[in-house]
């Protein structure tokens, strides 16, 4: 018999797991050119070269599909940050992964510019790991600990300096437009390709993070209750650290600064299902991969057959949502 306890939260998870199936089937089938869920059918299920079936299967499948991955895995690294943090507005940005990102973006189109596509996915990923590694360095040079508080200022410090390097770049090579259509956001001309990239690395993140939900709900009360509880304190930091640096790497390489995902996302979530980590992250998963599709098809409807940049559509629906949920709980941050 099911635990009445955990009824409403399975709810809560399926309801998730609905909007995220709507979302992707609205959009598979809205765009510049409209289709239908038959076509929606044939191209997943034959091989039809039929124009509309093609458009699905090779253009917007993969994209919406990386819509999905990278929504659930922004989401994702975004509550683990908050958890380790403990600060509920933290996003995956304070390790300095994204400017970590545009910084490796920037010197790899100036030093590299005959690199293809993977190429500057895999700097991109190498460059969030040095943002990261900075923060954490610098969070930890007192007594060898991190704190919250020092990862904060380690982070806004880093970020900085990591971005006024990539500015200084772009402007000294004149490559400003080639960097900004990328820190944009977007996701047109995903292939299968890019998704076979990135999938396995975010799959498997959002894997570990589910196994490390408990570890992580001890962890967001404090340091020293996670010793008390016979937690191994700088492995299970570490294991989470690299996790946030994997999901985010992975995900900024391929749409560029999309953070704010992280931070609103996780915390919506976290206002439905409470505290629980074990709670959280499920829910997170499906919220933010549901999230990343309808701004994606916002993006690509809205001015058809021109596209609005996703990180302008994500800012549009989330900052109003997300200020009036700090308003209702502004109580609960202090």
């Amino acid at each position: 018999m099911m635990n009445a306890k955990k009824a409403p939260f399975l709810y809560k998870l399926l309801g998730s797991m609905l909007a995220m199936l709507l979302f992707f089937l609205a959009a598979m089938i809205f765009g510049a050119k409209e289709t239908t869920l038959h076509d929606l059918w044939l191209a997943i299920t034959s091989g039809s070269t039929a124009d509309n079936v093609l458009i699905l299967r090779e253009i917007r499948l993969p994209r919406e599909l990386a819509a999905a991955l990278i929504g659930a895995a922004f989401a994702v690294s975004g509550a683990i940050m908050q958890g380790v943090t403990r600060n509920p507005l933290a996003d995956p940005g304070l390790l300095g992964l994204t400017s970590g990102a545009n910084m490796a973006l920037a010197l790899t189109l100036v030093f590299l510019p005959g690199l293809n596509y993977f190429g500057i996915m895999i700097a991109c990923f190498f460059g969030a790991a040095l943002g990261a590694a900075l923060v954490l360095a610098l969070g930890s040079m007192r007594q060898g600990r991190l704190s919250p508080i020092r990862i904060i200022l380690a982070g806004a410090a880093v970020s900085a300096f990591l971005y006024a390097i990539a500015s200084s770049v772009t402007i000294a090579f004149k490559i400003s437009k080639d960097v900004s259509m990328w820190t944009a956001g977007g996701l047109i001309g995903t292939t299968w390709g890019q998704l076979q990239a990135i999938a396995p690395v975010i799959l498997l993140g959002i894997v570990a993070a589910l196994a490390f939900s408990g570890q992580l709900t001890i962890l967001s009360l404090s340091d020293e209750v996670a010793i008390g509880l016979g937690q191994r304190l700088v492995f299970v930091k570490a294991t989470l650290f690299i996790l946030i640096i994997l999901l985010t790497g992975a995900s900024v390489a391929l749409i560029g600064d999309m953070a704010f995902v992280g931070l609103m996302i996780p915390h919506i979530v976290r206002r439905i299902v409470g505290t629980d980590y074990r709670y959280i992250l499920p829910v997170s998963i499906f919220t933010g991969a549901a999230f990343m599709l309808l701004a994606d098809t916002i993006g690509r409807t809205i001015n058809a057959p021109y596209e609005t940049p996703t990180a302008a559509v994500v800012a549009t629906l989330g900052l109003p949502f997300f200020l009036f949920v700090v308003r209702k709980g502004g109580k609960t941050l202090s």
